[in-house]
């Protein structure tokens, strides 16, 4: 039986690719809204189908599950979730400064424009997470200054920040051959950032095939204690489908 649970609306603001939100993102507010309603600590959110920007979509429970409708579109399903998440080992500032100049996406981005790792934003308008290439193989990291534009009312990033921050750097654990777009996420926060302070986010690769990556990420404070760690799933898409470029321009870092 299924019962209506409320309506959802992802502003344009939050964009991953250019018609569509940031996948990160449209997981962790739809987590956030479906968590306690499931009574639950840890979900794991599925995406189905794009999800639309500037356009209310409607949250329906369905048993144990929540699932995210526009019109007869399904979009995307929520579950309660035990699955572990593997602990990362924590990258100091200096290497994740030095690892973002190395950040694939300067030459060549899918979505230049994406919230979260995307360069062609206005000033304080995006995330502007960076993630380059480690020294280890299929390891990532970059570091993130949240600034106030998204704080919430406390000073504190909301979660669903947190989430999009932990989504894009497992992105950019292969290389960038044909666009790819998360279709699968889980996340666990234990402590929000402060807006204003410097962090580090970094993610592994753990497994690669037929057009999949998955993924483990974290962020940690400045001092290597971990805010939150997620897994993600990553799907290669057709480029036409979702306004894909192959090779970015507009204001990037440093120029």
């Amino acid at each position: 039986m299924t019962h209506g649970a409320g309506t959802l609306i992802m502003g344009r603001r939050f964009n991953g690719p250019p018609s569509s939100a940031n996948g990160g993102y449209a997981c962790g507010l739809l987590a956030t809204r479906a968590a306690a309603r499931l009574g639950a600590n840890t979900v794991a959110v599925t995406l189905h189908a794009p999800p639309p920007l500037d356009r209310e979509c409607e949250i329906r429970a369905a048993g144990r599950r929540i699932h995210l409708w526009d019109g007869a579109d399904l979009l995307a399903s929520v579950s309660p979730t035990d699955h572990p998440i593997e602990a990362l080992p924590a990258v100091t500032v200096a290497r994740a400064r030095a690892a973002e100049a190395r950040f694939e996406g300067l030459a060549h981005h899918p979505f230049p424009g994406c919230f979260v790792c995307g360069y062609d934003r206005p000033a304080r308008d995006g995330l502007r997470i960076f993630p380059g290439p480690l020294d280890d193989r299929g390891s990532v990291a970059c570091t993130w200054l949240p600034d106030a534009s998204i704080a919430g009312p406390d000073g504190l990033v909301p979660a669903e920040i947190v989430w999009a921050a932990l989504d894009c750097p497992g992105g950019w654990t292969a290389p960038h051959t044909t666009p790819r777009v998360l279709g699968w996420m889980t996340a666990r926060i234990d402590s929000l950032p402060v807006v204003g302070r410097r962090y580090v986010t970094t993610a592994v690769l753990r497994s690669r095939e037929r057009g999949t990556l998955t993924n483990t990420s974290a962020l940690f404070d400045q001092d290597g204690r971990e805010l939150a760690r997620a897994i993600t799933r990553w799907m290669a898409v057709d480029p036409d489908r979702l306004g894909a470029s192959t090779v970015g321009s507009g204001d990037r870092p440093g120029s």
